[in-house]
């Protein structure tokens, strides 16, 4: 399952935010409660795609691509650093496969919208946590370098986190270096946050909502970017359908806050949705853009990746478009695929296997 974690300062919304994502109630106050467990929820990726198929086959279950969400408590700069980056939270911070940077576009009393710095103060303590691993794994390896008599391994590890340790001394992100698949597995289980794929949830008011346009396309300049009012998106959250959309017609917001962050996930992290169908379930799955058709059946079972012998295949566009899976045939639109075909986003697919 993707996890998005959502952080920002104080102030920023950020749990308002998860609340209209999610349609959770979590508590909004404004205050640091030096807690260490986010709020979660898990949300289902809506996807008309499944509605139609489900439509088609009459399955038992539909079941759509889930998408996790973490709330964390706000992150402060000054002296409550050390609280917030230690223990349980920050471990919990790094398993997540994206971070959503959620930036005040709004005044408050005394303390007018400063996008950009807080961009910059969130990107500031992501770099010194990572620092502060490096660190110490620098003093480690060195240590055991020096004692070990010059082990080789030793070497090449010590020289990866002394090169990640210059470059975040220097207030670069490690996403701004170019690592070989060798480095990049000895990384992969630090999941430091400066090589996390992040994007900015512009949280502004109703009134003030797509009026940003300008801030936004200097931001998109470095990251993804997705405005959201949020106090009124959550307030929606508590009315029917029909109240909901009359709102949200009035106030000229066209798609709502679950969709938009579901989108910039995806295409933040590069990732594709394909299909199996069936009377039993109509179910969509996800992968990483560039994935193969050997990856698609180790995602729905371990055992179809082993016993792989061919996918069959067809994509949803041209199934809608024929009307059936004869038709499809007949239309010479039906493929066989080899383990290494790319699977493509609305690629509806069946495994055959030993």
């Amino acid at each position: 399952m993707i996890k998005i974690g959502l952080v920002g300062l104080p102030k920023s919304g950020k749990t308002t935010i998860f609340n209209a994502v999610t349609g959770s109630e979590a508590d909004t106050s404004d205050y640091y409660s030096g807690a260490t467990k986010p709020n979660l929820a898990i949300v289902e990726v809506a996807d008309e795609r499944i509605d139609y198929l489900a439509g088609i086959y009459n399955p038992h279950k539909k079941i759509f691509a889930t998408i996790e969400y973490m709330d964390f408590v706000g992150i402060h700069h000054d002296e409550i650093r050390k609280e917030i980056f230690s223990g349980e939270l920050l471990s919990i911070i790094r398993m997540v496969n994206a971070l959503g940077l959620v930036i005040r576009g709004y005044d408050i009393p005394g303390s007018p919208a400063q996008p950009e710095q807080d961009i910059d103060t969130l990107e500031t303590e992501f770099l010194f946590s990572d620092l502060a691993i490096c660190e110490k794994k620098v003093d480690t390896l060195s240590k055991q370098y020096s004692k070990g008599g010059k082990n080789p391994d030793t070497e090449k590890e010590l020289h990866l986190f002394q090169k990640c340790y210059d470059c975040l001394s220097e207030n670069k992100m490690l996403k701004t270096i170019e690592f070989s698949a060798y480095e990049e597995k000895i990384l992969r289980g630090f999941q430091f946050l400066t090589l996390k794929p992040m994007f900015i949830i512009l949280n502004v008011d109703e009134d003030n909502f797509g009026k940003n346009q300008e801030l936004k396309d200097k931001l998109s300049e470095k990251y993804k970017i997705v405005e959201i009012a949020g106090k009124f998106e959550m307030e929606l959250q508590q009315l029917d359908e029909d109240e909901a959309k009359e709102f949200m017609e009035e106030y000229n917001i066209l798609e709502s806050a679950v969709n938009k962050l579901t989108r910039i996930s995806y295409d933040t992290l590069g990732l594709i949705s394909f299909f199996t169908i069936g009377s039993d379930e109509v179910r969509a799955w996800t992968l990483r853009k560039g994935a193969t058709a050997l990856d698609a059946a180790a995602e729905v079972h371990t055992d179809l990746a082993h016993g792989f012998i061919r996918a069959e295949r067809f994509t949803y566009d041209d199934f809608k478009e024929c009307g059936s899976e004869k038709a499809l045939k007949s239309s010479g639109k039906f493929h066989l695929e080899g383990k290494e075909y790319k699977v493509q986003d609305g690629d509806i697919i069946c495994i055959r296997h030993n």
